[in-house]
């Protein structure tokens, strides 16, 4: 059994925020059970229990939502517990947390910095873009005490990244968004491009991003953090990373950009298990960690063929200079074509605006910066 990644949704699709265009609430809202509560103790000790036991070399641990932090620290606590109990190879074990950072407070801060947790913060853009569409349950601004669990995260020394939604509010302002960001100095970001409601179409919400929209976006992203990159003072952003990687001729390490679906565990709070998070839904549910080994698990999703269907792109697709790079875009952002069983990136003219307009710099970056094997 190679390494291990899981993750794990302890506060199922609970949440103490309500974002606009949340696609976690969309795909909730789209099974027979919405909301599965909060993780029992005894489910994730068969999560860390049946995964730790058979993982080799690694074993990755990420907490997401709705929001994890509902579950309370106690339960954090305790996964830390199950997995000293249950390391018996002492392999490595990592730990993630995603949250909207409206509960962190300065025992939280401790905890993370304690136990090592990577911190996913989301926060789109400038104050004024986020309160937009990220509010509390009762339509207030949130962004003040989000700003604040980062300060917080700031004096404990937490490490934590900035995770940006792409709504078309951020892909217009995306100049002042990146300011802002190296004004507050965060310099680790991700930015995933918003997601329509699933099967529902696109460009019918106000917060839709169209694939022209995209490619501009990334093409002005890139260009300022390339300018920032000649000066030695650029931040971490994730998809260029991936992409000079690509470029150099290395596996990308976000499963987005690497065209095929990988192997995951995600876990809901009863212990159902399902492939990725983005498809949570009854007919992808693989089985249940309270009950199922892993083989029987990993079984499930070969029957179903989660992984093989990402590889189902068109022809032309494959033949495109940029594909290099672009490796068919996520499967989550594919449409299928019911004459052909082949599934088309709606994102796919954005891409191209992209590599049209700076391809032939990421490849001279890899070139200089990442020399191919």
């Amino acid at each position: 059994m190679p390494p291990i990644s899981v993750l794990l949704k302890p506060a199922s699709s609970l949440c103490n925020m309500s974002c606009d265009y949340c696609f976690y609430c969309d795909e909730a809202s789209k099974r027979e059970i919405s909301s599965y509560g909060f993780m029992a103790e005894t489910t994730l000790k068969n999560v860390i229990r049946r995964t730790l036991l058979r993982a080799e070399g690694s074993a990755a641990y990420a907490y997401q939502g709705g929001e994890p932090t509902l579950r309370g620290l106690d339960f954090f606590q305790k996964a830390m517990e199950y997995q000293r109990q249950y390391n018996k190879h002492q392999i490595s074990v990592s730990n993630a947390l995603q949250t909207n950072g409206f509960a962190l407070d300065e025992a939280w801060c401790q905890f993370l910095k304690e136990h090592h947790f990577l911190v996913g913060l989301s926060i789109d853009g400038t104050e004024k873009i986020h309160n937009a569409h990220r509010h509390d349950k009762t339509g207030n601004d949130t962004y003040a005490r989000v700003r604040h669990a980062a300060k917080l995260m700031d004096q404990y020394e937490v490490d934590y990244n900035i995770l940006t939604v792409v709504t078309s509010d951020v892909a217009e302002h995306i100049e002042e968004v990146y300011e802002e960001y190296r004004k507050n100095g965060w310099h680790y970001q991700q930015y995933i491009p918003c997601l329509d409601p699933m099967e529902e179409g696109h460009e019918k919400t106000p917060y839709a991003l169209t694939p022209e929209q995209y490619g501009s976006f990334l093409i002005r992203l890139f260009r300022l953090w390339y300018k920032d990159l000649k000066k030695g003072r650029q931040p971490f952003i994730r998809t260029f990373e991936n992409y000079v990687a690509l470029a150099a001729g290395y596996q990308a390490e976000a499963c987005e950009q690497r065209g095929i679906c990988g192997l995951q565990y995600v876990v809901e709070a009863d212990g159902s298990v399902y492939p990725c998070d983005f498809y949570m839904l009854d007919d992808y549910r693989l089985g249940n960690f309270n009950q199922d080994l892993l083989d029987v698990i990993d079984k499930k999703r070969e029957e179903i063929g989660f992984i093989s269907r990402s590889r189902k792109i068109p022809e032309g697709c494959a033949a495109c200079p940029h594909y290099i790079l672009c490796r068919g875009g996520c499967q989550r952002s594919r449409d299928l074509d019911p004459a052909t069983g082949l599934y088309h990136n709606y994102f796919c003219e954005g891409y191209r605006m992209f590599f049209d307009a700076c391809g032939d710099t990421i490849r001279e970056i890899a070139s200089q910066f990442l020399p191919r094997k």
